[in-house]
Order: structure tokens, then C-alpha cells, then sequence
């Protein structure tokens, strides 16, 4: 409390040279890796491993956050999370989207306006370069989702990063063309984010780019050139990890070149850009959530913990980082509050914009004692078609990471490694959590995850 008090006092004097006249609206740039582990970003975890120089330089010149958690532990909730601002059971997408109607676990509700809807009713030209996973079909696309332009993959991964096909079909999209670009999937949406970029930097109006690369999520297929970089640098690496760094140090270029262009077009100094992850690294493709618990699909911190950096020229102190305890939602409701768009009714997201101005420990935001609340449905026979859940309040977390596996009660501050299981000799705290977590179970429930009978199934249909 000392450090978050003392990081107060120093950024007070810079907040306080801040112009009092309200700021030219910025223009907003997400961008969101796949499966980056919060031990595979050199700012977290430094070692010659692996190096994202781009990353720890977009967080250098803004704001890193050291305890932030994804809204799930994969792709799709998390995605409907940040683009509603809401949990993401709520607006219909406890679990995947995925091409394979009878292994879906998700319908985006169509009638919940999305952040894009609310940034182009502001004025905002609103687009997105890269994967989307919330939808193949109308009403679920992201041209009917409130983004001006779409250029980019509708499923949840590629079975090749060359190919760019899911099960032999081509997701790839201009609006609703179909497509068929060249390349690594990787530069190829680095090249639209640029040329996007080069486009609005002409334009009178502020726009709002939504960045998703599907890198680093396996396939594990980095460019050759960059995986004999790993080699090279690091002789003896394990064959498997080598790709996996490979992948993340070419992902780190892209993220390079992007912020290049930024600043090339004049753009970089009104624009609020953010960096996170959509869960933890996956294990199972030697990634790295170091110092936590587990990775991807685990409601251990590892499956939780993200990178997340704010670059903010103007409002966003260089070289600050902020202890606050928030998710990966809260960036719909920070875009609003600096595009100046009131926060909707119903927002279980939070705004950022005081802790980025200065407020280190996030006190005027009243949230000290904030839930945090993360679900997943999943089929197979580890989890049945069945919903799985944690929540965490204050230094408490109550989790499982299956519908058929006990609770598990852990205090964080204490155990952050999540070594001891505390529910039988805690049942006050345990049974006030449960309560708690039945109270967002049961608002989650009220969303049907399934679209009407009669209506096309937007997650399992092929175009």
C-alpha cells in the first residue's frame, strides 16, 4: 500500500499539468493477442529466452498492468466480454463458438449493443483486422455488430497459419467477400492493420481499430527465418518451446511494425492504445504463464493472468504500473469513458481512465471489494456440456476447473501459487463466496447460450 501510495504522489504532479480543457477525443486501438502467456512478455518475465523488445516498448511508454486476469480462460467469452462490457454468460457466450454446430457453447446475443455500436454512434469509423470467433453467419458477424469494416478470420482458429482454412473452409473476409490472401496470417494482418491506419490518418473523423491477431495460438507455425532466430540465439532450446518463441517474437515484430505506422502517419500521439491477451499460454504448446499456476482452460491463475499495457501519450504517465485487480472487459468501458460516451446501463465493466491518470491504486473507482466473476461451458467427457466457474473478492478465490471436480478455496495473498486447497478449514468464507457465486450463475442463466429453434444457428452454419 506504501508503493501504490508513493507511485500516487509521484504521477500527482504530472496529472496536475495536465490541461484542464477537455482533450481532443483519441482515436482507440485494441489489440489482443491469442494465448499469450503473461511469462512469454520479456516486461513481465526477462530472460534471454525469449524477447518482445516491441511489447515491453509499447508498455514502457504508457502504463503496465500487473494484475489483471483475462474474462475467461479461451477465445470466445473473454472476446463477447470486452466487446459487451459485460459478463460473458450474459450476453450468450459462456463457452466456444466454433465451426461444429453439436461442439458449441455460445450465441452472441444479437440485441446487445456492442462497443463498436456505441463508438460509430459517437462518430467513431469503427473496424476490425483479424479474428472475430463470435459468429460465422448474420446476425453475428461483425459487419452486423456495429464495425464499419471487417477484414479478417470469423472462426476460432486456423488449422494452418498459410492455408488460413478451419476443417477445409475458408473463414477469411473483406466485409462479406470471401477472401483468399497470401502469406502468414500474422504479416498478412499486420499489412491490413497498416493499411487501415494509413487510410483513417487522412480521414477528419476518430476510429476505433479492434486488432486481433489468432497469434500465438497453436498451430505452432512461426515463419522458418524466425524460428532459426530462436535456434540460433538459443542453442540446445527444446524443439517445441523453439516454436513457440518463434511464433511469439514474430507476433512481436507485427506489434512493431503496427506502432510504426502509428507514429509514421502522425497518428501515435492521439491514439489510446491497449495490448493484452485473451487468456494464459497453453501448456500443452510450451508457452509460459511463469510465475502462476497452470495455463489455457484453467481457472488457475496461470489460465487468468494476462499482459496488459495502455499507451496513452498525454494522459498515461511513461514508465507507470498500476497494482489494480480488473479484467479484460474493462477496456470497453475505458474506450467509452475517453471517446466520452456514457457508460450503458447494465456495464459490469469498469473504467480504467483514473488509474491511467494517476489514481495507482484504483481507490476512486470504489471497487476495493470487486468480484471478479469467470465461467466456461465446454463438451467432451471431461466436462459434459456443463459450466464451470470461479470468482474471486478481495484476497478469496473460489474456483473448479470442471463441473465434476470439488471446490477449491484459496487465499491469494497469502498463497498467490494456489499450493493450498483452504475449503474445508475456511467454510465462512467458502459458503460467502458460493453465495456469491450463485448470484451471477443465476443472472448468467437468464441469456439463452443457444439461438432460437427457428432461427440459423450463427455458430454452426458455413457460409
Amino acid at each position: 500500500m506504501k508503493r501504490l501510495l508513493s507511485a500516487a504522489i509521484i504521477l500527482g504532479s504530472w496529472v496536475a499539468s495536465l490541461t484542464a480543457a477537455t482533450p481532443t477525443r483519441p482515436n482507440i486501438m485494441v489489440i489482443l493477442a491469442d494465448d499469450l502467456g503473461i511469462g512469454d512478455m520479456s516486461a513481465y518475465r526477462s530472460r534471454a529466452e525469449v524477447q518482445t523488445p516491441h511489447l515491453d516498448r509499447l508498455a514502457a511508454e504508457g502504463m503496465r498492468f500487473t494484475r489483471m486476469r483475462a474474462n475467461a480462460t479461451v477465445c470466445s467469452p473473454t472476446r463477447a466480454a470486452l466487446m459487451s462490457g459485460r459478463y460473458a454468460d450474459r450476453v450468450g457466450v459462456p463457452g466456444l463458438i466454433r465451426t461444429d454446430p453439436a461442439n458449441t457453447w455460445g450465441y452472441f446475443d444479437p440485441k446487445v449493443p456492442t462497443l463498436a455500436n456505441y463508438l460509430h454512434g459517437a462518430g467513431y469509423h469503427t473496424a476490425i483486422v483479424g479474428k472475430w470467433n463470435l459468429g460465422l453467419t448474420a446476425p453475428g458477424t461483425p459487419n452486423d455488430r456495429g464495425f464499419d469494416f471487417f477484414h479478417g478470420f470469423l472462426d476460432d482458429m486456423m488449422d494452418s497459419y498459410t492455408t488460413h482454412l478451419r476443417q477445409g473452409h475458408n473463414y477469411m473476409r473483406r466485409n462479406r467477400e470471401v477472401i483468399t490472401p497470401v502469406g502468414h496470417a500474422t504479416d498478412i494482418f499486420t499489412t491490413w492493420a497498416n493499411d487501415y491506419l494509413r487510410e483513417r490518418a487522412a480521414a477528419q473523423s476518430p476510429f476505433f481499430l479492434y486488432l486481433a491477431y489468432n497469434a500465438p495460438h497453436f498451430p505452432m507455425q512461426p515463419p522458418a527465418e524466425w524460428l532459426e532466430r530462436v535456434k540460433k540465439r538459443v542453442p540446445g532450446i527444446d524443439p517445441n518451446r523453439a516454436l513457440s518463441v518463434g511464433l511469439i517474437e514474430h507476433f512481436d515484430d507485427a506489434v512493431g511494425r503496427v506502432m510504426a505506422t502509428l507514429k509514421e502517419t502522425g497518428l501515435a500521439q492521439n491514439t489510446l492504445v491497449v495490448l493484452t491477451s485473451d487468456n494464459g499460454g497453453s501448456l500443452a504448446h510450451f508457452q509460459n504463464n511463469d510465475p502462476w499456476r497452470d495455463g489455457k482452460q484453467s481457472h488457475y491463475e496461470g489460465g487468468l493472468r494476462i499482459p496488459f499495457a495502455v499507451r496513452w501519450p498525454g494522459q498515461v504517465a511513461p514508465g507507470t504500473t498500476s497494482d489494480y485487480a480488473g479484467l479484460t472487459f474493462d477496456i470497453f468501458a475505458t474506450a467509452l469513458e475517453a471517446a466520452g460516451v456514457a457508460r450503458p446501463a447494465g456495464t459490469d465493466a469498469v473504467s480504467l481512465v483514473s488509474v491511467l491518470r494517476g489514481d495507482a491504486s484504483g481507490a476512486s473507482l470504489g471497487t476495493e471489494l470487486r468480484e471478479l466473476y469467470f465461467v466456461r461451458r465446454e463438451g467432451g467427457a471431461t466436462y459434459g456440456g456443463k459450466s464451470y466457474e470461479a470468482i474471486i473478492k478481495g484476497d478469496w478465490k473460489l474456483m473448479q476447473n470442471s463441473p465434476y471436480d470439488p471446490l477449491e478455496l484459496y487465499n491469494l495473498k497469502d498463497d498467490p501459487q494456489e499450493k493450498t486447497n483452504l475449503f474445508a478449514k475456511n467454510q465462512k468464507v467458502a459458503r460467502e463466496l458460493q453465495a456469491a457465486l450463485r448470484l451471477h450463475i443465476q443472472r448468467g442463466g437468464a441469456t439463452p447460450w443457444e439461438p432460437p429453434a427457428t432461427a440459423t444457428r450463427n455458430s454452426g452454419v458455413r457460409p
